[in-house]
């Protein structure tokens, strides 16, 4: 029964996310499709080294990538900036890198029960590095050592938004 009452929680989230005026959504759809367009060459050229990465997200719960690839041994610094314009506790964004093996749908199951620590859960150890949980036109950076080589899962833990905002984090 219990995980009923989580499907239906996260159906519940969803529903509120997407409800909305028609044409103020295709208003602010055209706002997110110009900086997405823009984000990918912007990135590219704020990108220092491999290790150096920034990403940005968006009011259309997407990453402006899915794939992040590092340097093994090396520093890591990750910048997340939220191109959108709405509030953390509507839209908020950030990006968790979990650690090798760790099971995706059942930490984002738990994230959602975890609101007073910004959608991480207390007293896991699956988590490898985190970004604080930001609004629209925040941005927050984290640096951590990349771990041994691998490919490790990250995600927003928002809850509904890592069905949408999820990828790899490659070390190599």
């Amino acid at each position: 029964m219990n995980i009923y009452s989580k499907l239906i929680a996260f159906v519940f989230a969803l529903a509120i996310i997407s409800c909305g005026d028609g044409k103020k959504e295709k208003k602010e759809e055209k706002f997110q499709y110009e900086q997405e367009a823009a984000a990918p060459a912007k990135a590219a050229s704020e990108q220092k080294s491999q290790n150096d990465v920034l990403i940005t997200a968006n009011d259309m719960m997407k990453f402006s990538t899915k794939e992040i690839r590092v340097k093994s041994g090396e520093k890591v610094t990750i910048t997340l900036k939220h191109t959108g314009k709405l509030d953390v506790k509507v839209m908020g964004h950030n990006l968790v890198i979990l650690k090798k093996g760790a099971d995706l749908i059942a930490f984002a199951t738990a994230a959602v029960e975890a609101a007073d620590n910004e959608y991480i859960p207390e007293g896991t150890d699956d988590v490898l590095a985190h970004t604080e949980l930001i609004g629209g036109g925040e941005t927050t950076t984290i640096e951590f050592e990349a771990p041994e080589p691998g490919t490790y899962d990250f995600l927003c833990s928002f809850p509904g938004h890592f069905a949408a905002m999820q990828g790899k984090f490659i070390v190599e």
